[in-house]
């Protein structure tokens, strides 16, 4: 069975423990995010989206309190304590690592679930959902889908970041997973201003792997990617595979990238979305600016369960899950989001999907 999408949920998709709901029947949602500090313009862009999804959904049910984070935990800390004291039954955000793991204890005394939108894993659980796009999702759709078209060794060359050393073992579990092979994996220092010293050594112990794992993104994946070629490790003989980094519509410019593969949400689910929202703000929407629209869709659908507003854990963690801008997505029992993703090519004249997004978790094979 399809999942719901985020508009007014089908019934068996919610569980029957309804929360109360407030005068005139409204509830009560908030949003954290960093709308000052260096994030504060990919905030305010998440919480524009947000808006939009309240205005598109009409939802009269659904009351937005929202709090600048600041991009620091002790704003995100004063922020939680604010939006509970004005009723908030669930928190949707924060944005950052450091802000959720500041939110969560202040939640989890006062029994209100939060969806945050960070990416690292240990924070999940306990009443915290994640909805931000995990690397081990999209490493594990691309992985599966390079092992089917025979791609038996793979290979990872990754920044020593914390997000280069989630993706690595992202790489190692569902290469496990497929019944592949992992021949190495490589860290380099982010830091460098050229990354020939890094690619001339891994380059030098031999090309022994059919697929090459760039866990990078944006300018630094550019400059990067030229260096494969130019010290022999071909593209037409590798496959260059990514992570939701190359979600990126500048680096179809670069012709090293070329062909490569890369696992996100299909991009002509959220097309109509962009267009609308540059119309509005008069400015492109950021990647990040559909989980502000998710989220907020997603609450006026759990606001609107046959049997009162449905925030419980039960009702969060739907098998059927849900559909939204950036496709279908539901929550394990552990905190994570489980998504559909397309795989795509990376191409000169726009990236293309090359094996279609799921739209249904009955025929996720990943």
């Amino acid at each position: 069975m399809p999942p719901p999408v985020l508009a007014p949920v089908a019934p068996q998709a919610i569980a029957p423990e309804a929360v109360p709901t407030g005068p005139g029947g409204k509830v009560t949602v908030a949003m954290l995010l960093p709308l000052t500090g260096p994030s504060g313009q990919l905030g305010e862009a998440m919480l524009d989206a947000a808006q939009m999804a309240l205005f598109d959904l009409a939802s009269d049910q659904v009351e937005l309190v929202t709090g600048d984070t600041k991009g620091t935990a002790e704003g995100a800390s004063a922020a939680a304590q604010q939006a509970i004291g004005q009723g908030a039954q669930i928190i949707f955000g924060p944005l950052l690592a450091g802000e959720v793991g500041a939110v969560k204890p202040i939640a989890q005394s006062a029994h209100v679930p939060v969806i945050a939108f960070s990416t690292d894993a240990t924070l999940a659980g306990g009443g915290v959902y994640l909805m931000g796009f995990l690397p081990s999702e999209e490493v594990a759709r691309v992985t599966a889908y390079a092992h089917a078209q025979g791609h038996n060794r793979f290979a990872v060359l990754a920044p020593s970041t914390p997000y280069g050393q989630v993706a690595a073992d992202a790489v190692k579990a569902a290469v496990a997973a497929a019944g592949a092979t992992v021949s190495r994996v490589e860290f380099y220092d982010p830091g460098l201003g050229s990354m020939a010293t890094a690619v001339k050594a891994f380059a030098a112990e031999g090309v022994d792997y059919d697929a090459l794992f760039l866990p990078e993104g944006g300018a630094r994946l550019k400059v990067l990617a030229p260096q494969l070629p130019y010290f022999k490790i071909d593209p037409d003989q590798v496959k260059f595979l990514g992570t939701g980094l190359w979600d990126d519509p500048g680096l179809g410019t670069e012709p090293s990238l070329d062909g490569g593969w890369y696992a996100a949400p299909d991009p002509q689910s959220r097309a109509a979305f962009e267009q609308r929202f540059a119309q509005l703000y008069r400015h492109a929407a950021p990647r990040l600016a559909t989980l502000g629209y998710d989220a907020m869709a997603l609450a006026a659908v759990l606001a609107k369960a046959p049997q009162g507003a449905d925030f419980s854990d039960a009702a969060i963690t739907s098998a059927n899950g849900f559909s939204g801008l950036d496709g279908i997505f539901r929550f394990r029992a552990n905190g994570l989001v489980q998504r559909g993703l397309a795989v795509l090519e990376v191409q000169h004249n726009g990236d293309g999907i090359i094996d279609p997004a799921p739209q249904s978790f009955q025929s996720l094979n990943y």
